[in-house]
């Protein structure tokens, strides 16, 4: 038995991007210490949360957290990418790939919401 169907999700691209947003949003708030709490990582690993649980219990407002975590990390990451310009190479990298996956994901959620009614 598959851990998609013991949590009854219906698709395993559903529950990966569950899984994404849910480390997403904890890894957000470990590295609030790390970083002096800034208040807008604490805003985005809260939204993170938010949508993951939106997405679990398939409720129709999770596809405008998606949308909004959009275009908050786009704007985060621009902001990070141009500012962190080749101080930090690892930093920069993690940057990318949250901005990549992100994308992604809200590129599946918006096409797949018909699903996300209960």
């Amino acid at each position: 038995m598959s851990l998609a169907s013991r949590l009854k999700v219906e698709s395993v691209g559903r529950l990966l991007n569950i899984v994404f947003y849910a480390i997403a949003g904890i890894i957000l708030f470990i590295a609030l210490p790390f970083a002096n709490y800034p208040p807008h990582i604490a805003i985005i690993g809260i939204i993170s949360l938010i949508t993951a649980y939106g997405l679990f219990v398939k409720r129709n407002w999770s596809l405008y957290t998606v949308i909004m975590l959009l275009l908050i990390v786009t704007t985060f990451a621009a902001y990070m990418l141009y500012y962190l310009a080749t101080i930090n190479l690892i930093l920069e990298i993690g940057v990318v790939v949250y901005l990549i996956l992100t994308w992604i994901s809200a590129i599946y959620i918006s096409t797949k919401r018909k699903t996300l009614s209960p």
